[in-house]
């Protein structure tokens, strides 16, 4: 059960954390002031999460061990459908994410346009700042998405989207860690989910660089993501 309680609006944001520093506190703070219901999952920090958001006004969720952020997005969604939500976003916890974004991220969903809402950093200005390396490697997961998924997109991993009920309901996480954002695309088209791509701000500091994965680091989800889609 959550350690503490928001009952406000329907519009969900979940915020999967690990090992987070007092940023956390700031990106709660910018979420609740532009009136969102904010789910925290604790995916088993050391030390634990809680005494950084004090007596904030949020759901409060926390693995007892380090799973993944894959499974710390999927047991927030468990959790968000119990609040009856009208649409879920999801949102990180390392400050990389502008809350001005999510206006235009949910749009397509409330006007009926879109199931799944996917933000991203190379529909507008500002990706110049990534290394040449983590350019190349996302480039290398945007053609192995397609070539799992038939669908090309422009950001291979993004972790701001925004979710309808239908979508919540439909998609299951089952890569616990990074190589959940390509699942989530093998689940929009296996399921006929509609879907739009929104252009993001990423916002890069040094903190969420380092919290960040390395190249090498992106190019290992790349090759377990192959393996568990050739061996499933």
């Amino acid at each position: 059960m959550p350690e503490s309680i928001h009952t406000g609006t329907k519009r969900v944001v979940v915020i999967p954390a690990y090992n987070e520093s007092s940023v956390l506190t700031t990106v709660v703070n910018s979420l609740l002031q532009k009136g969102f219901t904010v789910v925290i999952v604790d995916d088993g920090s050391d030390p634990p999460l809680a005494s950084l958001i004090n007596n904030l006004p949020v759901y409060f969720l926390k693995h007892r061990a380090n799973l993944g952020q894959g499974a710390a997005l999927q047991t927030g969604f468990d959790f968000a459908k119990s609040l009856d939500p009208e649409l879920v976003i999801s949102f990180d916890a390392d400050g990389q994410h502008d809350s001005s974004c999510i206006e235009s991220l949910i749009e397509p969903i409330l006007n009926n346009q879109a199931d799944i809402v996917l933000g991203s950093r190379f529909l507008s200005q500002g990706n110049e700042t990534l290394p040449f390396s983590k350019k190349l490697v996302l480039q290398m997961a945007r053609g192995i998405n397609y070539l799992f998924s038939g669908l090309m997109l422009s950001d291979a991993h993004n972790g701001l989207r925004a979710f309808n009920r239908k979508a919540l309901d439909t998609i299951t996480i089952t890569e616990n860690r990074m190589a959940h954002a390509s699942e989530i695309i093998f689940e929009i088209r296996k399921h006929g989910l509609r879907f739009k791509e929104i252009p993001v701000e990423i916002i890069y500091t040094d903190y969420s660089r380092q919290k960040g994965q390395s190249s090498w680091d992106s190019i290992k989800i790349l090759f377990d993501l192959i393996l568990h889609k050739l061996f499933k």
